[in-house]
């Protein structure tokens, strides 16, 4: 039971810790561009993976 309550506080401590971090982030954050090439290569490994072919 101890332990069980000594979990519920630790998960509720890293929620807030975590909420308030995004919080933290401005609005005009914008993450890094990924060069088109790789994300071409990408999406047509997820399509592939999906069965679909590709259209070009």
């Amino acid at each position: 039971m101890f332990r069980l309550l000594i979990v519920g506080l630790f998960a509720y401590a890293t929620y807030r810790f975590a909420k308030k971090v995004i919080d933290e982030v401005p609005d005009s954050f914008e993450p890094l561009p990924l060069p088109e090439d790789v994300e071409r290569r990408s999406l047509r490994r997820q399509s592939a993976a999906m069965g679909v072919e590709t259209r070009r």
